[in-house]
């Protein structure tokens, strides 16, 4: 098979391949129509991991070369030709915006130059007819994958780059000056030998992809190949610059896998999360939590319940319907409390000795019964009284005098304050002296801080 026949063989090829594609895009719309929810939004979850997507795809192209750019730039050759190209890629899609593409190239670049007014070709290079096979590794790269107008994206662009091998063959025509015009490889001219040039090649693109089905997309782009070479052309007129060419194509892309699957690369992550949140699922998830709690708060109010009002929940009542304001102990029963007793030493006996804690003028309570029985006696009877203040051996003796004077006025004070008529009481503060129990034990000491009276 000659490369016009396999030329015609692959365009008819990639034709039906488009019609068929177009075919299945129709009958998968319709499909896609008469459903209220996507496969995107009912199988696929946020963070769920690449397993619950289709990220394989296959690809067939076709297009025209040309030994320029659209940046700017050609080959040694002052005229383009645009010729024929075609490939087939092989896409894994590891993320929304993310893929790697394997892309497999072939086609025809062609040049020529412009004849002079004297007849002569530039160099005596005329044309140049280079076949070439590409292989290369890319990066994809999806821009505005995130949609927030529609569920479904429909549209997205790219930007690729990578690197790979070019395989290629020029054929170059040239002209003696004298009219005569012929052909050679630019490698093994003239011999039966190999004619193909290997380099390094460096594809560049950016394109558009239009979602025609949830299988098959449209696929128009563009890629500004670098050769690591200046033969592409067959001529190294300027090296050590490098030669280039482009290619502008179009074709299809067919995601494999289970239809069940929603496509990676036309996922839209919006959408995603809403389905997610508002999933059937989830929101059954929801309220059955709800009434989980709605229970628990029911426990806790009947634990908090209590029908008595004593303090203690009914659960816990061992008896309930108690009194109102009555006493209860932890079980909810009425403490019962002893009869108080009555301590035969705290009844008052007039004009008995009141006792002083250390080094202090203040009246103990226990002595209050004390003084109002005093006291009633002494308005009663109208008799006078002299109160006498001592104190323990501790302590320098002026210290002790003034402090028994003190222990003496506080008893007159109450008396006084009880209704004795302050005339009536006469106070004396004898200090350390006169003690009535022996100072050298604490148990003296204690009986010695004291007031006595004396009747007048």
């Amino acid at each position: 098979m000659n490369y016009s026949t396999l030329k015609k063989t692959v365009a008819l090829s990639f034709a039906s391949l488009m019609v068929a594609g177009l075919a299945q895009a129709q009958t998968d719309s319709t499909k896609t129509t008469a459903t209220t929810t996507s496969s995107e939004t009912t199988t696929a979850k946020v963070f769920g991991g690449l397993g619950q997507y289709r990220k394989f795809s296959i690809g067939v192209n076709g297009g025209v070369t040309s030994q320029s750019l659209a940046t700017g730039g050609s080959t040694d050759f002052q005229n383009k030709k645009l010729s024929l190209g075609y490939g087939i890629s092989f896409k894994e899609q590891l993320a929304h915006s993310f893929a790697l593409q394997l892309d497999l190239n072939g086609g025809k670049i062609k040049g020529e130059n412009p004849v002079s007014a004297a007849g002569t070709y530039r160099d005596t290079y005329v044309s140049y007819d280079t076949k070439f096979w590409q292989a290369s590794l890319s990066a994809v790269v999806n821009v505005a994958t995130i949609d927030f107008i529609r569920r479904k994206n429909a549209v997205n662009f790219y930007f690729k780059a990578g690197g790979g091998l070019a395989i290629y063959d020029p054929t170059i025509s040239r002209n003696d000056g004298a009219g005569n015009t012929f052909n050679g490889h630019f490698k093994n001219d003239g011999t039966s030998g190999t004619h193909y040039v290997k380099e390094l090649v460096i594809p560049v693109g950016a394109g558009v992809k239009f979602r025609l089905s949830d299988v098959v997309a449209l696929d128009l782009g563009y890629t500004q190949n670098y050769v690591d070479g200046d033969n592409l052309d067959g001529f190294k007129r300027a090296y050590p610059t490098k030669d280039h060419y482009s290619y502008g194509y179009a074709g299809l892309d067919f995601t494999l896998g289970s239809k069940s699957k929603p496509v990676l690369e036309w996922v839209n992550p919006v959408a995603m999360m809403y389905d997610e949140l508002y999933d059937a699922a989830l929101r059954q998830e929801v309220e059955a939590l709800k009434g989980r709690v709605a229970n628990v708060e029911t426990a806790v109010n009947d634990l908090k319940k209590d029908s008595d009002g004593d303090g203690v929940a009914d659960q816990f009542d061992k008896c309930p319907g108690t009194a109102a304001g009555s006493v209860v102990d932890g079980s909810g029963c009425v403490i019962v409390f002893p009869e108080p007793k009555v301590d035969s030493t705290k009844v008052g006996t007039a004009y008995s000795n009141i006792q002083f804690e250390f080094d202090s003028s203040v009246l103990r309570t226990s002595s209050y019964p004390v003084l109002d029985a005093t006291s009633a006696d002494l308005r009663s009877s109208g008799a006078g009284i002299e109160v006498d203040g001592f104190a323990s051996s501790e302590g320098t003796a002026a210290h002790n005098l003034s402090l028994s004077k003190d222990r003496a006025n506080s008893v007159k004070t109450y008396l006084v304050n009880s209704g004795v008529d302050a005339k009536k009481v006469k106070v004396k503060g004898y200090g350390e002296t006169n003690p009535i129990a022996d100072n050298s034990t604490e148990e003296g000491r204690v009986l010695n801080r004291r007031v006595q009276f004396k009747k007048k």
